[in-house]
């Protein structure tokens, strides 16, 4: 029963964010206005009960708005049902072929030019709407007309545009300001507001024809040679944004607490989108996706299954029945401004800078601009032509130098060495006068038989001229030193960093510390000293707070798998939060929470706890009496809350055994003197069981804060909490309304979830993404 009530609200959120985005991208493509409720209703109904993805939310597709205009134009309405037909027909063929996971494989590069290209080409053909007149044919057709339809606007639609557009990015502010405005979705704020405005005027409004049997779809007419094109387009667009969403959507999903939907089933969702394509086709409605946007609302909205997302379409239908006529009041440049603003947020340039920092950008500009100027369907053709270009440079650059060190040459190689490698190697071993002692480092992956036996026969003939050859790897340590000796390059596992201690200094921690920052120095920089450098123009832009102990064994980058610029990161001992105004001596951490909440604007914040805590022992202890005036005892004081917790909690029952004291169904967080317990097993002893307790307890302290209480209110901010079993090298991220630490799956990154088709990136609070 309470999850009907969660997926009831959450569907009547989608409802009033679906209609009017449904009206515009009808309106944005030139097919008849009713044929974007049916999209809706069908994505909604058909696809939500037999897609892989429940909390998924499918209806008109804005990626395939130019591809559908151009269909419209060119064969007419009826005929484009027909492909919509056909383009559901081959997803349902390529969904039964198991090839979902395949599509996943298009560069990232490719996939968001193709998106931020349509965002233009959408966008700039709305804008016509906006100022009164019709789009044209192409992006470019468009922009030659922009200037004279700016000379000949509406007197009054631009106004109506600009006041809806206002509405929409002013919205999300108004929501976090007014309590009683949560509730309300800025789409349908913003129509609401343009049909209220235009009342007085006459202006093009929504034209809703009457509602009857639709006509079968009539065979295209053409080249059977661009109609099988049209058919693969709308299948790649639809698909390809179908399952990218699904991702998203699942990821999203699974980084809330509480219960959660199944896990996305990739090609199932493929199917149901096929589908829902056929049923929608058939029907008279626009082609079928699903949507990002629709479906991260659905998960915020608080949806826990596919219910909400079936009836979201139950409610278009029913809507779009009996309130026609409360649909033909809208403005048709109130939709043309919802759906362009939707265009330009296709355009993300947090997306422009990431692939720009993978060294993708040609890649996204040869894209984006090809889908501009031509299509669709050339834009992914050229993207994925320059991206191989780009592989292949890549694969066969190779760099080769010779230097004198003392009485060694060195030959350092970096790259991969193939055939193409043997002429620049050649070159380079001809500069090695013959009896030289030389070490040859290899700094790649790869080498084939060619490069092979043209290496191997200079090292053989140069030691027959009584010269030395060590081949070395990008450390210069020989290859054939045996592999216990480790040598600590970047992202290789760790072992005892004996490699890091230099032979000139003796074995102890600060040698050990010298000779690490020498191995920085030598292979680290390199490979950061460029992304070290934009983030020391840019300045710092962390998306997490992450707090933990000073523990020496707690190596926070590479628990959360981040890297410079990531999480923002405070240590101290017994990972403490101390009350707000409890003494000036612990201004330190109120400090970095204040900075890191109100400056840098993270988006949560993570308490880690960890096994084997010193400072959890002391609490523990006799050593560290409460009225002890030591610098120790004193910051420990604020950890006695937790430690009084679990002597109240404990006094009950055994240790471990204590769960959350809530009643069955009730949605009441856990008494304080309850024990927070592992799902997967029983808690060891009293002193992992106090750092369990402890970070409960610091998570209360922190939304004590002020700054804190504020933005978690706003919903702007999100605490988590965690605890790192040490000895296990395992995770756990608690739940907090039952007080359950849940173990973070290998291959997700989140808590709980099965490997599977979904299994992504997507990691704990307070990592890298």
């Amino acid at each position: 029963m309470r999850h009907h009530r969660h997926d009831v609200s959450a569907s009547i959120t989608v409802f009033l964010i679906a209609v009017p985005l449904s009206l515009g991208i009808a309106l944005a493509t030139g097919a008849p206005l009713q044929s974007g409720l049916v999209a809706a209703a069908v994505g909604g109904i058909v696809a939500g009960l037999l897609g892989g993805t429940p909390l998924q939310v499918s209806g008109g597709a804005t990626s395939l708005v130019v591809v559908t205009a151009g269909l419209v134009e060119r064969y007419g309405w009826r005929a484009t049902c027909a492909i919509t037909v056909l383009a559901g027909l081959a997803q349902l063929l390529l969904g039964g072929l198991r090839v979902a996971r395949a599509a996943l494989a298009v560069s990232p590069a490719i996939v968001h030019g193709m998106l931020a290209g349509i965002g233009t080409v959408i966008a700039i053909g709305q804008l016509h709407v906006v100022l009164g007149g019709s789009p044209q044919v192409s992006a470019v057709d468009n922009i030659a007309a922009l200037p004279d339809q700016l000379m000949h606007s509406h007197p009054v639609t631009p106004v109506i545009g600009a006041a809806t557009a206002a509405v929409l990015l002013g919205w999300p502010r108004l929501r976090s300001r007014f309590r009683a405005l949560r509730a309300v979705p800025a789409p349908l704020a913003a129509v609401a507001m343009a049909t209220a405005v235009s009342a007085a005027w006459s202006v093009p409004r929504v034209d809703l024809p009457r509602w009857t049997a639709p006509g079968l779809p009539a065979p295209p007419g053409g080249p059977a040679t661009a109609i099988v094109a049209a058919v693969l387009t709308v299948t790649l667009v639809a698909s390809m944004e179908s399952l990218l969403s699904a991702v998203a959507v699942d990821a999203l999903q699974t980084r809330r607490p509480g219960p959660h939907a199944p896990p996305a089933r990739l090609d199932r969702e493929l199917l149901g989108q096929g589908a829902a394509n056929v049923v929608s086709g058939l029907l008279g409605g626009l082609p079928v996706a699903g949507g990002a946007m629709r479906g991260s609302a659905n998960v915020e909205a608080g949806a826990l299954t596919r219910r909400s997302t079936v009836l979201h379409g139950v409610w278009v239908l029913l809507c779009a029945g009996f309130a026609a006529g409360v649909l033909e009041e809208i403005p048709l440049a109130a939709l043309a401004a919802l759906v362009m603003l939707v265009g330009v947020r296709m355009v993300s340039f947090a997306h422009i800078r990431h692939i720009q920092r993978h060294r993708e950008f040609p890649v996204y500009a040869v894209t984006l601009g090809t889908v501009v100027v031509f299509g669709v369907l050339q834009g992914v053709a050229a993207g994925i032509a320059v991206a191989a270009a780009l592989a292949l440079h890549r694969i066969t650059r190779i760099r080769v130098t010779v230097t004198q060190e003392g009485g060694c040459h060195r030959v350092r190689a970096s790259g991969q060495l193939t055939f193409l490698a043997v002429p620049r190697l050649a070159k380079a071993f001809a500069e090695v006068p013959a009896g030289a002692n030389v070490v040859v480092e290899l700094d790649g992956s790869f080498m084939d038989h060619a490069a092979y036996e043209a290496l191997n026969a200079w090292s053989t003939r140069h030691r027959s001229r009584g010269g030395r050859v060590v081949l070395g790897d990008g450390d210069g340590r020989a290859v054939s030193e045996p592999v216990s000796a480790h040598t600590c390059r970047p992202w290789t596992p760790w072992r005892n960093h004996h490699c890091t201690r230099p032979t000139a200094v003796p074995a102890t921690s600060g040698g050990q510390l010298l000779g690490g920052v020498g191995n920085f120095q030598r292979h680290t920089a390199p490979l950061v000293r460029d992304e070290l450098a934009r983030l020391a123009r840019e300045g710092q832009q962390p998306g997490q707070l992450f707090l933990t102990c000073a523990d020496s064994r707690l190596v926070t980058s590479m628990i959360t798998s981040s890297g410079p610029g990531d999480p923002f990161t405070v240590r101290n001992v017994g990972n403490m939060v101390p009350p707000p105004e409890s003494d000036a001596s612990c201004d330190s951490v109120a400090a970095a929470v204040e900075y890191a909440v109100d400056v840098l604007q993270v988006s949560s914040i993570t308490v880690c706890g960890h096994s084997g805590c010193g400072a959890m022992q002391a609490l523990l202890g006799s050593a560290h009496e409460p009225g002890a005036q030591t610098p120790l005892a004193r910051w420990l004081r604020h950890g006695r809350p937790g430690l009084s917790r679990l002597t109240a909690a404990t006094a009950a029952g055994p240790v471990g055994a204590a769960a959350p004291r809530t009643a069955p169904g009730s949605d009441a967080a856990p008494v304080p003197s309850a024990l927070p317990r592992f799902e997967d097993r029983p808690a060891a002893d009293d002193q992992e069981l106090l750092a369990l307790i402890n970070v409960m307890t610091q998570l209360e302290n922190l939304t004590a804060h002020p700054c804190v209480a504020q933005r978690v209110a706003d919903g702007t901010l999100h605490l988590h909490g965690m605890y790192f079993h040490v000895a296990e090298a395992q995770a756990y991220i608690l739940d907090p309304p039952t007080g359950v630490f849940v173990p973070v799956r290998p291959g997700t990154g989140v808590p709980g979830a099965p490997g599977g088709e979904a299994a992504t990136s997507a990691a704990i609070p307070a990592t890298k993404v």
